[in-house]
């Protein structure tokens, strides 16, 4: 039977309630105390934290891209500037429903897949909190549209932002370059907290070459905002420093009289003063517009600039790498006098070709012209372009010599101009056969060396570098586009230091023996370019090139009527002027020009421009001339 405690025990009952009343208590008090660690540890111990955060749902911390350096011509013509634009904006941490955010937006504004498509790559870039633009370009009437729509979405802005411009357009593109859209590859090497807020870099050209210089560096702000984000008040700020300008040697109206030159061939012309490095004139034909890839340039649009032709996209001062044909007889003259194996009075009997002597082969190595130059010594050589007279020269050198001396010209080796992907051409010799070609050097090529064919390779930049350098008596100045720059923070213009150097001949005479052979090319009676020196107001020094894009056998004749446009000779010519003192050097190639005679008239009227323009004397007596 159960024990049942007597009805009317109130001390048991007391007891019990008595004890849950205890630890009821116990529970409150420890309640309490919880709640009070907990208000301690919210207001004194984590007082900053919960601060911070109030005020950043107050206080935003907004950075303030800086403006790019300007970029201006030698005579203060601006080449690439900045202009006000209205951009669309996004803070994705702020949306709720991007998509339908999207959707909704789309029907105020035009939004195209491609914006749509380089936002999302630039979310996967930046942080949730920054802003991202959507759309750029804006025009007053999408501006208005937004402006009465802002409230609808929070996280949207619309912001004016200078956005890069090139006012002379297709001119000079390929040495100015172009900015972009920062891409997720670049965003790896940059220093992303100097880019805060910045969405495009430079690509290509001086644009990339001087980035640093260009971009400046980023400020910041706070400002006050409200529940939906909008500004309220600017709280402090540290301004950002603009980026410096850059005043480049180029002549922009130098530039446009050489492309004008070229026409519609595809070609290069390059300029440059010898006594300075400076480069005048970069051109590169085709062209095509920088501002197409400011704000990313359509897919069809990039196609067809990729597919054309002429490969506009194709820097080919810099990249084009052609054999130099005759324009490297000069420099191998000179290395002949300076080796003591030929001089200014020897002669040789050119019969059209040339046999190897003691080669059993007989193979007859030919001139351009076929019935020969007879009796041709080195005057007579460098101007009527005698292939026979340097195929013996060379024989008689040997191709380590004609490297070895050929070298001083920089052929083989970048100039060190300020821009990227210079090649370094190629300057043949037997060592380096063996090291690619794994076999011996052939008497043969050291012939078809001789007259600047076969393995030997030049760029444009180079053949104008080598001349200004054949110009200068053997001092060599480093090619340069950057004239000064003009520093932002302190107004200060710092000018551009080329590296120099310099190297002498045994007898510094042979500068003017080779001066006055090349002068024979364009003002003596059979010079292959002495057409161009009719009615010139000046004497210029040069040289004509034609340059094989193929071989063709011993008994074949070339015909270029028959041949197709991509398979006929380049035309190539250098120049100095005035020939008593040189001021400005030009070298000339033309992709299948044919002739280098045909290519001395684009010199002559980049010479002519720039010559007659500065020198009052020659103005006046052109003017004498012309009454």
């Amino acid at each position: 039977m159960a024990y049942r405690a007597p009805v009317g025990d109130y001390s048991s009952d007391s007891r019990l309630f008595k004890h849950r009343a205890n630890v009821a208590a116990l529970i409150c008090v420890l309640l309490v105390l919880g709640l009070f660690v907990r208000l301690a540890k919210l207001q004194i111990i984590d007082y900053s934290y919960f601060a911070d955060l109030s005020e950043n749902n107050r206080v935003r911390l907004m950075a303030l891209p800086p403006n790019r350096g300007l970029i201006y011509d030698r005579n203060g013509v601006i080449l690439a500037e900045n202009r006000p634009t209205f951009h669309l904006e996004l803070i994705p941490e702020q949306i709720d429903d991007l998509e339908a955010m999207l959707k909704d937006l789309s029907e105020i504004v035009s939004l195209s897949e491609r914006d749509v498509s380089e936002f999302r790559d630039a979310m996967r870039t930046h942080r949730s909190f920054e802003s991202i633009s959507l759309r750029t370009r804006l025009d007053d009437v999408e501006v208005a549209r937004l402006a009465v729509n802002r409230h609808r979405f929070p996280g949207m802005d619309i912001s004016a932002r200078l956005t890069r411009y090139y006012p002379q357009g297709e001119s000079a593109v390929h040495a100015v370059g172009y900015v972009g859209r920062i891409n997720e590859k670049e965003l790896e090497t940059i220093d992303q907290g100097n880019y805060r807020g910045t969405s495009h870099i430079g690509k290509t050209g001086l644009e990339r070459f001087y980035e640093d210089d260009l971009h400046g560096t980023v400020g910041q702000q706070n400002v006050e905002v409200n529940s939906e984000g909008r500004v309220l008040r600017v709280v402090d700020k540290i301004p950002p420093l603009p980026g410096n300008d850059l005043i480049l040697s180029l002549d922009i109206e130098l530039q446009k009289v050489a492309e004008a030159a070229l026409g519609d061939r595809y070609g290069s012309v390059v300029a440059m003063i010898p006594q300075t490095g400076e480069v005048l004139v970069f051109a590169s034909t085709p062209t095509y517009d920088p501002n197409l890839f400011v704000h990313g340039i359509s897919y069809a649009k990039y196609k067809e600039l990729q597919e054309s032709i002429g490969k506009p996209l194709f820097n080919r001062p810099l990249f084009g790498q052609y054999p130099p044909g005759s324009t490297f007889k000069p420099f191998v003259g000179l290395a002949g006098l300076d080796a003591r194996i030929t001089n200014t009075d020897e002669t040789i009997n050119c019969k059209g070709h040339y046999l190897i002597p003691d080669d059993d082969t007989q193979r007859k190595y030919r001139d351009w012209k076929k019935e020969g130059h007879g009796q041709t010594d080195m005057d007579k050589a460098i101007e009527q372009s005698c292939d026979v007279y340097f195929y013996d020269l060379a024989y008689r050198m040997g191709i380590d010599r004609i490297h070895d001396f050929l070298a001083k010209f920089s052929f083989g080796q970048k100039t060190g101009i300020d821009l990227y992907g210079e090649r370094s051409g190629l300057l043949p010799s037997r060592d380096w056969k063996q090291k690619v070609h794994k076999t011996i050097w052939y008497p043969g090529e050291t012939l078809i060396a001789g007259i600047g064919q076969g393995y030997m390779l030049a760029t444009p930049m180079q053949l104008a570098a080598a001349t200004a350098t054949l110009a200068n008596k053997g001092k060599n100045v480093q090619p340069h586009l950057l004239q000064s720059i003009r520093v932002a923070e302190t107004a200060v213009t710092e000018d551009f230091e080329p590296i120099e150097s310099q190297f002498t001949l045994r007898n510094p005479r042979h500068w003017d023996d080779m001066f006055r052979a090349m002068k024979k090319v364009v003002h003596g009676i059979w010079g292959t370019a002495r057409a161009t020196g009719w009615g010139m107001k000046y004497e210029m020094a040069g040289k004509t090139g034609t340059a094989q894009v193929f071989g063709i056998a011993q008994d074949e004749k070339y015909d270029e009527e028959t041949v197709a446009r991509k398979l006929r000779d380049h035309g190539l010519f250098i120049a100095f002027a005035p020939y008593e003192a040189p001021r400005i050097a030009v070298a000339v190639v033309v992709d299948n020009g044919e002739h280098g005679s045909q290519m001395a008239p684009v010199a002559r009227k980049v010479m002519d421009r720039f010559l007659l323009k500065e020198d009052k004397s020659l103005i006046q007596v052109e003017s004498a001339n012309d009454e």
